[in-house]
């Protein structure tokens, strides 16, 4: 897993083999962000990585400028790994600008009454109230005013007619779609 760019640029991190998460490719998570730097300029924006797994789209952010990022993950390990690269990234900063926890992301969105400029979501494509979560982001009030959201799915699932949708994006088996507040 590498950082594509920003002021950690080509930082490397191996994931162990046991990891059950699949972290969004180099491939799809540059053409993503390449698509994003028309919506949103990520220096100085407060965002938030649900479902983290390995902490790839956490640490990415965090290297274009987000002055904070809440990752959200589920797993022991993953939430392990995930501290162990904020602590070799940032050292002491890592406290102020990033907020791994560890949790149910359910649980942490029907409680949390934060708003962040910026959303990343990329569940198990299996999981079953993966068609609810939009809903659920927009209905708990989570994005700021002009906020965007990306939800990353399989290609199963559509969001098309969803009344925040922006923008739709597919790179092999990966598929995101883009939210507006």
């Amino acid at each position: 897993m590498r950082i594509i760019t920003g002021k950690y640029k080509g930082r490397r991190f191996d994931i162990p083999r046991s990891f059950k998460a699949r972290p969004t490719t180099d491939f799809a998570k540059e053409n993503i962000f390449n698509v994003l730097t028309q919506y949103i300029d990520f220096e100085g924006t407060t965002a938030l990585d649900l479902f983290a797994g390995t902490g790839s789209i956490t640490l990415e952010l965090l290297s274009r400028g987000c002055s904070q990022v809440v990752s959200v993950e589920l797993n022991r390990d993953h939430h392990r790994f995930i501290q162990e690269c904020l602590r070799k990234l940032l050292g002491d900063q890592h406290s102020s600008a990033a907020i791994p926890m560890r949790g149910d992301v359910f649980r942490f969105v029907k409680n949390c009454h934060q708003q962040f400029d910026f959303i990343f979501a990329d569940p198990p494509y299996a999981l079953e109230q993966l068609p609810s979560i939009p809903d659920l982001i927009f209905s708990r009030e989570l994005l700021k005013p002009e906020g965007i959201f990306v939800f990353e799915h399989g290609s199963n699932n559509s969001f098309t007619d969803h009344p925040n949708f922006a923008d739709h994006r597919e790179y092999g088996s990966v598929n995101f779609t883009i939210f507006r507040n």
